[in-house]
């Protein structure tokens, strides 16, 4: 047990990719948390996927002792967070329970989108920020700018940024040192009433819900009985320990601390991710402000491969949400694909991950339709719904107005494309250009409202097209707007396939339904009778395009004779393929469901 003032809790934020999961691995190395013999690239990235990619998914914490040069050893507990948008939830809610942080930004690519806002994150808890400018040891590195950017944009003096490359280890001890120096203890008093933030909870198959702390005032310890202040319900604590960065038991965590509490809790649901624990016979009056609910703005359906592993695919979506609580799903049937579920996600990447890790964790294919955005629909009644499948979107007549999400856009992007840019958001993405500010040398940030449904898709390779690879983006959800939207039903063979609707602003509805069926002719295999695949809007055919039949040559032992012969054959060929276009099942294969992600691949 170290004494408050020799605690400090930090994180680390920054642009994706700009080497926060690297510094962390230094400070292992550094302070001896890690032995070197098991010391590795990404320690902290435990999931294959995280190491492959080269990302980190989900937070961390992990306590280090540090000794500083006044001789003194310091707790730190610090929390390596996600740098991708689609994670913007997990950042919030580390520094919920941190006092400090380290802002790193990469010197070859200066301050970016996402800095920005994280950078406001922080500041928005009252954080002391430390700014640190990472691999100074690239040839490209330009720090003068970087520094200069900084000093621009965040409002930091150059003395008060760091110089550092968390690769090579130069000038790591130097961020150590300050996050001693710059970072303020933690407050709290020991002989208090427990009062601690849970900031996340993982579920662990033996030992049941693992809930991570942070303690703002009293003490736990094994034996304590602690209650949840949301739901009131009351648990015996088994465990308590800290993050080097594997769990080890300790006899109590105090106030000022970052732990973990293992207690009898069966359910993560019981342990709601912001909420306050508190003693169950002493309890603290008010609980802690906690955070948002982490909302899905994105859904899919989710059908398994085969029909009969239905049951696998719910058991498995049932185990991944223990330790994704963001994660949503309801059933869903599709006439076309069988029984499966609505899943709701973050965003595409998050959609991505919990795909890739349900194949190789639960060892599950799965097919995903085309994602889509929440829409909220006022009917002709007055009542309001939240439609998360196209197809169960209302008819022409049925509804008053249709609202879509909408999000406030930041790009950084050297001033050279600043036309590009604006002119492809505004004609194509329906953005609408609010305001553009310096971000330093050669370099703006652009401001834009649009939907949420527009920067999904081919968006960021666009924009990083037009850039030439150096324009960012960070975006923010402030609300719906009424929009003028309509429902494209697709049919294959006359048969409406309801998975491979999708809804579109009315002014794109003909130019999207014609990509989109051009699309899936290529992707349908021919079949031995014509198959036509047409697009449906308001009650009208708007777009079409035929597979033709596969012809199979009936004349081919046919070696002469009387023409007649010939011409029996062909009419007796024709006649089998009318019946075949009656009885006959068109096979649509997985790609085909995320035709719609894919219209722009030629543009």
């Amino acid at each position: 047990m170290f004494g408050r003032d020799l605690i400090r809790n930090i994180s680390i934020i920054a642009h994706i990719d700009h080497g926060k999961t690297t510094l962390v691995d230094r400070f292992l190395d550094i302070t001896g948390t890690i032995e070197h013999r098991r010391m590795k690239d990404q320690f902290m990235d435990s999931m294959d996927i995280e190491r492959e990619r080269g990302i980190t998914i989900k937070s961390k914490p992990v306590k280090l002792n540090y000794t500083a040069r006044d001789g003194k050893t310091y707790e730190i507990n610090i929390i390596d967070t996600p740098g991708h948008v689609d994670f913007n939830y997990e950042v919030s809610r580390s520094l919920a329970a941190c006092e400090g942080a380290i802002l790193l930004v990469d010197a070859s690519q200066g301050v970016e989108a996402q800095t920005v806002g994280n950078t406001y994150l922080a500041i928005e808890n009252d954080l002391e920020l430390i700014p640190v400018l990472n691999k100074i040891d690239i040839p490209n590195a330009n720090i003068e700018e970087t520094l200069a950017e900084i000093v621009d944009l965040i409002g930091y003096k150059a003395e008060e940024c760091l110089l550092a490359s968390a690769k090579t280890g130069e000038g790591v001890v130097e961020i150590l040192e300050a996050v001693v120096e710059r970072v303020p203890p933690p407050s709290g008093n020991t002989s208090a009433p427990l009062k601690a933030l849970i900031f996340d909870a993982i579920y662990d198959k033996y030992r049941g819900v693992v809930v991570h702390v942070r303690v703002f005032e009293g003490s736990v310890r094994a034996g304590d009985r602690i209650m949840m202040m949301s739901s009131r319900e009351i648990f015996e604590v088994i465990e308590v320990g800290y993050f080097l960065p594997q769990m080890v038991p300790t006899d109590s965590i105090d106030a000022g601390e970052v732990g973990y509490i293992i207690a009898v809790i069966k359910e993560v649901a019981s342990a709601k991710i912001g909420d306050t624990i508190t003693g169950a016979t002493s309890s603290t009056p008010e609980a802690l402000p906690g955070y948002k609910v982490a909302k899905p703005m994105v859904y899919a359906g989710m059908f398994p491969g085969m029909p009969e592993y239905y049951e696998e695919l719910r058991k498995a979506l049932d185990k991944f949400k223990l330790n994704d609580a963001a994660l949503v799903f309801e059933p869903e049937n599709s006439p076309a694909l069988g029984f499966g579920f609505r899943v709701g996600f973050l965003g595409l990447l998050h959609m991505d991950v919990v795909r890739e890790r349900l194949e190789r964790e639960f060892d599950i294919t799965c097919i995903l339709t085309a994602p889509n955005v929440v829409y909220r629909v006022t009917m002709s009644d007055g009542t309001v719904q939240e439609i998360t499948n196209p197809a169960s979107f209302p008819e022409p007549g049925e509804f008053a107005k249709v609202e879509e999400p909408f999000v406030e856009l930041s790009i950084i992007t050297p001033s050279d494309y600043m036309g590009n840019l604006i002119g492809f958001i505004t004609t194509e993405k329906r953005g609408e250009f609010k305001a553009v500010e310096n971000a330093g040398k050669n370099r703006v940030v652009m401001k834009f409202v649009t939907p949420l449904s527009e920067i999904m898709f081919d968006f960021f390779d666009r924009m990083k097209a037009l850039s030439r690879g150096y324009a960012s983006m960070d975006y923010d959800i402030i609300g719906y707007r009424e929009s003028n939207l309509v429902k494209v039903t697709i049919l294959v063979n006359k048969d409406t396939v309801d998975s491979l609707s999708f809804i579109v602003h009315v002014d794109k509805e003909y130019a999207v339904a014609k990509k989109v069926v051009d699309k899936l002719s290529e992707l349908i295999p021919q079949h031995q009778f014509q198959i036509p695949i047409q697009a449906r809007a308001r009650g009208r055919i708007i777009a079409r395009s035929d597979i033709k039949a596969l012809r199979k040559d009936v004349l081919a032992k046919c070696y002469g004779g009387d023409v007649t012969r010939k011409m029996k054959l062909l009419e007796k060929q024709k006649e089998g393929k009318k019946r075949m276009r009656e009885i006959g099942q068109v096979t649509i294969p997985q790609n085909a469901f995320l035709a719609i992600l894919r219209i722009g691949d030629e543009e």
